[in-house]
């Protein structure tokens, strides 16, 4: 097992690994919409989930996978009224590739964000 750390987001704001490789897949922690310098992106699902979605990319990258990778993700709404724009700007992120997907409503999400997800992903030279 080894732990992974991107230098390009924020350090995990608790006792967690940004990701960890383990027998060759990857395994992220919920990404919420915290900018490169740490700030929380405003209350706008649509800014919080494109967010969101970028700092996903950026730790699979950092972590020699990429979003075409991905296996499943895991979505967690503050609001399930949220479903359809987060389910345009997901199809937008991940383009042909579909992931295997579970979408659930939590009351609260860490640091009051709209939206976070996590995922597991293959290597990028897995074939």
């Amino acid at each position: 097992m080894e732990l992974l750390e991107s230098k390009n987001l924020p350090e995990a704001i608790g006792p967690y690994s940004q990701a960890i490789r383990a027998n060759g897949f990857i395994y992220t922690s919920a990404q919420i919409p915290l900018t490169a310098d740490g700030k929380l992106v405003e209350r706008d699902i649509k800014k919080q989930t494109r967010q969101v979605l970028e700092n996903l990319k950026i730790l699979l990258e950092d972590s020699q996978s990429a979003m075409d990778k991905v296996i499943k993700v895991n979505v967690h709404l503050e609001n399930m009224d949220d479903f359809g724009v987060v389910n345009v700007l997901f199809a937008e992120a991940f383009g042909d590739h579909k992931p295997a997907r579970t979408t659930v409503a939590a009351k609260e999400l860490p640091m009051n964000s709209l939206v976070v997800m996590d995922a597991v992903a293959l290597p990028i030279d897995f074939r």
